[in-house]
């Protein structure tokens, strides 16, 4: 699963959690759900990799600054929460690339890995589940703004 997917499921979660500690573990478990389900994947080099991975991380960045920006103030850090939560199960991929070893243990690596249910022609499940969960994350923090 893209990041980006991440982070928009992790910026619901935290609208809707309103706490940050629940929005961060919550965040955690989606991310290991959205890795089971079937999804974009096996690029077959790390060139192709990270042609998808530079852009993905950068308008990660960019969304987790964005929904920030657009939380409420009482309902921000359960927001940045969540979405931190969604988003660090994946840091075993910029560490295993540029450090050569996971911030992980073995046991939850090889869990992460097992659970990939990855495809090359599922770009278009990716740009779905972006735009359900970012349409979501945006209703939920629009409607916490009005109640």
């Amino acid at each position: 699963m893209l990041l980006t997917n991440h982070v928009l499921s992790g910026a619901l979660i935290g609208a809707l959690a309103r706490r940050p500690l629940p929005a961060f573990a919550a965040g955690v478990a989606s991310h290991f759900v959205l890795d089971a389900m079937p999804h974009w994947g096996q690029w077959g080099s790390q060139r192709r990799f990270l042609r998808v991975a530079v852009p993905d991380g950068l308008v990660s960045l960019a969304t987790m600054g964005a929904f920030a920006a657009m939380s409420p103030p009482d309902r921000r850090l359960a927001v940045v929460a969540g979405m931190a939560g969604a988003a660090l199960p994946d840091l075993d991929k910029p560490t295993n690339l540029w450090f050569g070893w996971s911030p992980f243990p073995g046991p939850v690596n090889r869990f992460h890995s097992r659970i990939q249910h990855e495809a090359p022609r599922r770009a278009h499940l990716e740009l779905a589940v972006a735009g359900a969960f970012g349409a979501a994350a945006f209703i939920a923090l629009r409607r916490g703004r009005r109640g």
